[in-house]
């Protein structure tokens, strides 16, 4: 049986400005990648001490070599080309924005595994069980399809995100192989298939969204065929966007709920649950039993802190759909999901981390 990991977290954290200054300096060609690593080895060696100061059960290097959580595909695999999409924020500054964006401009040709460089160091200097994160192929069918371009190489999204689940595939088992003992998928499109307003644009633009929903699915059940699991936890996060303290979707789990939890071959699901624009926990009762749903309550978005005593009857409400042993708690995403960050102090970030590690011993002990 996986470990009970209660008082977990999606991944990102705040980048230090000594961070963010180094890795402007390496774009810029001032820096050298040594020195970046120096950099970065420094602010992860910190990020660690945080986290076990916090009193988590799941430790991350912060995601502080990335960009943002999903570049490590691009930067792995040669094939994609810049490019920029719309996205239509809500919350702080939100409206209209383009967004830089990789979409597949050739055939995709793998030079690296995705986090050959983060797992090592992770290795070595982390005080406990850690987690290393991974884009989801279903991540890019909706933003790294570009018609006219994408197509000349693979015909149809489906096609495309198919290549992708090789890719993926083998960086988990390469990852069980090096012994990680937790590996999460991170998948935040699923959330547009909810959402009316972005199902609506999604057909303005020529694409079904429920076939959409379907091919998604396949290509991250592809990811997972056949990948060993024995003492390795398995997990998925879904969430609405996060960027600068805004989202993109709104809405329920209820129209994804039944086959996102049902078909998924993963051990736990990290699920935004903060404010009402997630829906209630209803959708939970699709979730199969012994798998462990982890409630993204506390906000990564603002930092106003929540109360404990609000948060466990939110607990006791969702046990009403999976069983309290099978539940766990985290914020709802990460705090740094881009390299610029939430809207929050670094001394927010630790007081959200410790009020999830401080909740989870209160419910579970």
């Amino acid at each position: 049986m996986a470990p009970g990991y209660r008082a977990d977290h999606v991944g990102s954290l705040l980048r230090p400005p000594k961070l963010l200054e180094a890795r402007s300096e390496r774009a810029a060609g001032r820096l050298g990648l040594e020195e970046l690593r120096k950099v970065e080895d420094q602010a992860i060696v910190e990020a660690l001490t945080l986290e076990r100061q916090a009193g988590l059960d799941v430790f991350t290097d912060g995601e502080f070599r990335r960009g943002s959580w999903l570049t490590s595909m691009a930067e792995a695999v040669e094939g994609f080309v810049a490019d920029r999409i719309v996205i239509e924020w809500h919350g702080p500054g939100g409206g209209a924005e383009a967004s830089t964006a990789q979409v597949v401009g050739a055939r995709l040709q793998q030079r690296r595994r995705l986090t050959e460089h983060e797992v090592p160091f992770l290795k070595t200097h982390s005080q406990g069980p850690f987690k290393v994160t991974v884009p989801t192929p279903s991540s890019f069918l909706l933003v790294s399809f570009k018609p006219g371009l994408t197509d000349r190489f693979y015909p149809t999204r489906r096609d495309t995100v198919r290549e992708l689940a090789l890719i993926v595939r083998r960086e988990i088992a390469a990852l069980v192989d090096e012994g990680v003992p937790y590996i999460q998928l991170d998948a935040p499109y699923y959330t547009s298939y909810l959402d009316d307003r972005v199902r609506q644009r999604l057909r303005q633009n020529g694409v079904d969204p429920d076939n959409a929903f379907d091919d998604s699915l396949e290509a991250d059940r592809a990811s997972l065929q056949g990948v060993g699991r024995e003492g390795v936890t398995l997990a998925m996060h879904v969430c609405r966007g996060n960027s600068k303290s805004r989202w993109f979707t709104e809405g329920g789990y209820d129209p994804i709920a039944e086959k996102l939890f049902g078909t998924l071959p993963v051990d736990r699901f990290l699920l935004e649950y903060d404010t009402e624009r997630s829906g209630g926990f209803e959708p939970l009762r699709f979730v199969p039993r012994g798998k462990t749903v982890v409630l993204g309550l506390v906000t990564t978005k603002e930092p106003q802190l929540e109360s404990q005593d609000a948060l466990v009857r939110r607990i006791d409400e969702a046990s009403r759909y999976v069983p309290l042993e099978n539940l766990a708690i985290s914020p709802q995403c990460g705090f740094a999901s881009v390299a610029s960050g939430n809207l929050l102090s670094p001394d927010d970030q630790r007081r959200k981390l410790e009020l999830v590690a401080q909740l989870a011993r209160r419910v579970w002990g």
